[in-house]
């Protein structure tokens, strides 16, 4: 897979005129088809005027290689966070909307319950020690005042999910540290989940929280791992003049 030129198939090409003359003259050429200038993310020529121009240590910041894979993951990583929200999002208005008809879903349980225990048997299912039907039959017992400040509770965290998945798509610093920051909260909570059951979802879902934590200080230098803020904007500080240069002696 040739990311350079999968990222160029779906935002164009991104070809830069250095003021430098020895730089443009390397990135530049005149062909049957006119003027062509060289992407600095693919290293396309590509005829016609270049997008943007300027001094080359003001070249914008093309993502490629590793940088490119980094932008991948991170665009991954937010959109697992903002499909979360939206799940939790929907789970808190529908848990607010509970308050007013506990007793006629209570009825309704209650109800089902009978036709049900058949089904459990042939199954092998303890349907009377399930934790899942504990948690519902408690959830009754709830006041309305309860259920709402739940509710509340669960669409902050759907908020925090949309602001961390803001912040890992535009690959913000904030963004990154408020991801470690959120997600490592909620480890142990996950961690405590399995204690009381593992299922191959949990399992999944600490895994990647875990991977992302260790990625995200390690490849981004947060909490002055690997220098620090300080190496961080050093290197993508850096960048687009190296993206220039490298495009240029590109054979």
């Amino acid at each position: 897979m040739n990311w350079e030129l999968l990222s160029c198939g779906l935002r164009g090409h991104e070809t830069y005129a250095p003021a430098e003359s020895d730089l443009a003259a390397r990135l530049h050429v005149s062909t049957p088809a006119g003027e062509s200038w060289r992407c600095l993310r693919c290293g396309t020529f590509v005829p016609g005027d270049p997008r943007r121009s300027g001094p080359a240590d003001h070249a914008p910041e093309v993502p490629r290689g590793r940088l490119l894979r980094d932008l991948v993951i991170m665009r991954l990583l937010a959109a697992e966070r903002f499909i979360r929200g939206l799940f939790l999002l929907a789970a808190g208005i529908v848990i607010i909307g509970l308050r007013s008809s506990q007793q006629s879903l209570r009825d309704k349980f209650d109800a089902e319950m009978p036709l049900l225990r058949p089904l459990a048997d042939q199954i092998g299912w303890n349907i009377d020690d399930s934790k899942m039907v504990q948690w519902i039959e408690r959830s009754f017992t709830l006041s309305s005042t309860t259920i709402v400040l739940i509710g509340i509770a669960v669409i902050v965290y759907a908020a925090s999910q949309f602001v961390e998945a803001g912040g890992l798509w535009f690959m913000q610093r904030w963004g990154e540290y408020f991801a470690v920051i959120v997600t490592s909260l909620f480890l142990p909570i996950e961690i405590y989940e399995l204690t009381e059951r593992v299922t191959v979802v949990r399992i999944a879902l600490l895994a990647v929280n875990i991977a992302a934590v260790v990625w995200l200080i390690w490849s981004k230098r947060l909490f002055g791992v690997r220098g620090g803020g300080a190496a961080y904007h050093a290197e993508h500080h850096s960048e687009s003049l190296l993206t220039v240069e490298r495009a240029a002696v590109t054979e």
